[in-house]
């Protein structure tokens, strides 16, 4: 099942809610992209305490992208977060924070930058809930998606057959259509779901439809 899950990439924990509500009645996930700028040029949203007392029936999943996150990885381990997204770039010690995210029942998953070789993953395919292949830089929303990340695509569908392979960065209309053909599983999506004029339940049944086309594509 081809899952489009839409991203959230901004400053202020309110605009994160109006975003997460507006998403709420045509998706089963919500990405937060988070970023304390360490690890990436710009910070957006990196609070995990502002969720203590927010709800939502969406399943959240936590991009996080900072240095060391074996440091923080502890604070993002809430019920209300479901599924932790690390860099392979900046863990020292992934098996520690597999370990972690384990005991706390808590999905985990694994991504890489544009520039590092898919085969880095090789080694975590089923220690790991899934594993992703960043078509952007980290951190900006809005970037074009680079379209070498479809051979690496395509490629880890070969080295790990049986994983989840997520995309994130640049999702569009089109593009979509590529990432599942290459092999993906689950596409990440902000700018083509928020600011383009389109209503937000359009705009993500426009992406499935586009990614399941993707499907039956030769």
């Amino acid at each position: 099942m081809i899952q489009i899950i839409p991203a959230i990439n901004v400053e202020k924990f309110d605009d994160l809610i109006k975003q997460v509500r507006a998403v709420e009645p045509y998706a089963g996930w919500v990405h937060f992209d988070v970023a304390d700028g360490t690890f990436t040029s710009n910070e957006i949203w990196h609070e995990p305490f502002d969720l203590l007392d927010f709800k939502t029936d969406l399943f959240i999943e936590a991009h996080l992208m900072v240095a060391r996150p074996e440091k923080k990885i502890d604070r993002w381990l809430v019920p209300w977060v479901r599924r932790i997204i690390v860099h392979f770039e900046t863990v020292r010690d992934l098996n520690e924070i597999i370990k972690k995210c384990r005991k706390a029942k808590v999905e985990i998953g694994v991504a890489i930058n544009p520039e590092t070789p898919e085969g880095v993953l090789k080694p975590f395919c089923e220690k790991v809930d899934l594993i992703q292949i960043l078509a952007v830089k980290p951190g900006l929303a809005g970037q074009k998606f680079d379209d070498k990340a479809l051979r690496k695509i395509h490629h880890l569908r070969r080295l790990c057959p049986l994983s989840i392979i997520e995309v994130d960065g640049g999702i569009q209309v089109g593009v979509a259509r590529q990432a599942v053909r290459a092999g993906a599983d689950i596409l990440v999506s902000a700018s083509a779901i928020f600011g383009t004029g389109k209503s937000v339940e359009y705009a993500i049944r426009e992406l499935k439809e586009d990614a399941i086309a993707g499907l039956t594509e030769e």
